[in-house]
């Protein structure tokens, strides 16, 4: 696990989403960092038995809350360094799927990376995976949303 602070830590250490707030006791307190080579951010999220859909396989529900949140701070990111910001933009999910293509093991820490393949303006398109075990388990592909003031989650980091 990283030592650093987190994209999440950094930028919005209040937050209680149960993705990725860092403030929220209970939930997944997701961390992502820009990948090495400079494509998009990766995160590592070590599941834990109440994250289960059955013993031994991660829930589906957990799966797409890694990915949703995951790629939002992905879209965040790439917009703050696009844009020269010092704080990323709130941004929100206007849509996103998920594909589960194999069951997902809950026995060991799972792998994200996703990055921007779509920029238009204040919005943009982010293709994720998430990984277990060396094996591609689950893609997602969705549209996020620089939000403006007047937004209801303007404020929320």
């Amino acid at each position: 696990m990283p030592t650093d602070r987190s994209i999440q830590e950094r930028h919005a250490p209040d937050s209680t989403c149960f993705g990725c707030g860092p403030a929220n006791d209970k939930g997944l307190r997701i961390r992502s960092f820009p990948a090495e080579d400079g494509d998009g951010l990766v995160c590592d999220f070590v599941p834990e038995s109440h994250h289960e859909a059955f013993p031994g396989v991660l829930n589906g529900g957990i799966i797409g809350t890694l990915l949703d949140c995951h790629s939002n701070w992905t879209a965040a990111h790439h917009f703050m360094v696009r844009d020269g910001l010092e704080q990323p933009p709130v941004t929100v999910t206007a849509d996103f799927a998920v594909k589960l293509r194999r069951p997902t093991p809950s026995t060991g820490p799972v792998h994200l990376h996703a990055h921007v393949v779509e920029d238009s303006g204040d919005r943009v398109v982010v293709e994720a995976t998430l990984e277990a075990g060396g094996k591609l388990c689950d893609t997602c592909r969705g549209t996020f949303v620089a939000v403006k003031p007047g937004h209801p989650a303007y404020h929320r980091w």
